[in-house]
C-alpha cells in the first residue's frame, strides 16, 4: 500500500493529511478535520490542479504590468505551458478586471483573465 502525506491548503488550519492508496486508487484519507480536507486530498493525489497567477505587460497604461490568472484551475503539468503561452503578450490599456487576456491557454480550455484594472495614461 502506498502512503502519501500532505498538508491541506483549503483553510488556515493546515491539517496534516495521510492518504493511503492501492493500485492508484485512494483507499483512505485521515487527519482532516473537515470534509474539504478529504476532497482536497483525493483530488491532489489523483488529479492535481492549480490556479496560475502572473502578470503581463500593459501598453499605454499608468502601470507597466497588470496581474492575471487562470479563470479556473488547470492540470498541474500544464502550468509551465501556460506561462510560456503568456510570454510576450502585451495588452493595451485600459484593462478591466475579468477581461480575457488569453483564450484557451496552453490548450487547457481555460482562459487567462485580468485580476486588476489598468487605466490608460493620464492627460494633464
Amino acid at each position: 500500500m502506498e502512503v502519501r502525506n500532505l498538508i491541506c491548503i483549503n483553510c488556515p488550519m493546515g491539517c496534516p493529511l495521510t492518504v493511503e492508496m492501492k493500485e492508484g486508487q485512494v483507499v483512505s484519507v485521515s487527519g482532516n478535520t473537515c470534509k474539504r480536507g478529504e476532497i482536497y486530498a483525493r483530488k491532489e493525489v489523483t488529479n492535481p490542479t492549480r490556479i496560475v497567477t502572473t502578470t503581463v505587460k500593459v501598453k499605454g497604461g499608468e502601470t507597466d504590468r497588470v496581474s492575471v490568472k487562470t479563470k479556473e484551475d488547470i492540470p498541474k503539468e500544464k502550468i509551465f505551458d501556460c506561462i510560456r503561452a503568456l510570454k510576450g503578450i502585451e495588452v493595451t490599456a485600459p484593462v478591466h478586471i475579468g477581461d480575457v487576456i488569453l483564450k484557451n491557454a496552453a490548450d487547457t480550455g481555460v482562459d487567462i483573465v485580468a485580476t486588476k484594472n489598468a487605466s490608460g495614461t493620464r492627460n494633464f
